[in-house]
């Protein structure tokens, strides 16, 4: 099967002096895999994804899309992407139909078609009385539910969600998960980023992991659990990014919070 990605020897460094951020990553993405892209703060998930999506230049080594190099043609491969942010900011003046037409138009797609779709997920998403409000009326959950319905207005092939799911209901997450599995079956890819360890292992079908700058494992959970004999994603994790002091410092953060301090 034809990689969807395609990234080999990816080298980026914001300040000569500070070093390299990402330090050679190569990867390769089939159509039809939802991946769970993860890292400690400052391993460079971000900048690998900003990479891809053209927000970034500067960098070293090749990245492909639909296999044409991004540089060659920095426009058209962005039609087919979809992105969800940690933290997005929103046109609050706008009500939330016209943050939909806003994005769709950008894709090309009609007005009728944009409103007929919209409306149809405002709805399935439980907010279509919402629909015609001011932004900046919207609760921290229906913005996210609106970032998350922009980013698939267009029918996009390839999706990247960071904290997707921070600030939505029960019930939403699960619609949402169940969402990505369909989308994955009919061979949409996404990248998933959180630090929620429990959802990235149920949900994905590959997990990358990167550890300052460069891809320190690969694989289903399955394989990542035989090779590392851990138990959990999270144990996984911990044990391949050299973090096991979260006990000593949590039993830490209890004694200062909880010892009498002498007047």
């Amino acid at each position: 099967m034809q990689p969807v990605i395609e990234i080999q020897d990816l080298k980026m460094q914001y300040e000569k002096e500070k070093g390299y951020v990402l330090k050679g990553v190569n990867l390769e993405v089939v159509p039809g895999q939802i991946i769970g892209y993860i890292g400690p703060n400052g391993a460079g998930k971000s900048t690998t994804v900003k990479i891809m999506l053209g927000m970034l230049e500067g960098y070293e080594g090749s990245v492909k899309v639909f296999g044409k190099d991004i540089r060659e043609d920095p426009v058209a491969y962005k039609r087919h992407i979809g992105y969800v942010p940690e933290a997005a900011i929103l046109y609050d003046t706008l009500s939330g139909a016209e943050y939909m037409n806003f994005i769709g138009t950008l894709y090309g797609m009609s007005v009728e078609t944009i409103d007929q779709k919209a409306t149809e997920l405002f709805d399935l998403f439980g907010i279509k009385s919402a629909y015609n409000n001011r932004i900046a009326s919207y609760s921290k959950g229906m913005k996210q539910k609106l970032l998350i319905m922009a980013s698939l207005i267009h029918n996009p092939d390839i999706l990247f969600f960071d904290e997707p799911i921070n600030g939505l209901d029960a019930n939403s997450v699960m619609v949402f998960k169940e969402m990505l599995r369909k989308l994955a079956e009919r061979g949409k890819t996404i990248f998933y980023s959180s630090h929620i360890m429990e959802v990235v292992e149920k949900i994905s079908d590959r997990i990358v992991v990167l550890n300052q700058g460069i891809i320190v494992a690969d694989g289903d959970f399955e394989t990542l659990k035989d090779s590392s004999h851990e138990g959990t994603l999270q144990e996984i994790f911990n044990q391949l990014t050299g973090f096991e002091a979260h006990e000593e410092i949590a039993n830490r953060f209890v004694e200062i919070i909880t010892d009498e301090v002498a007047p």
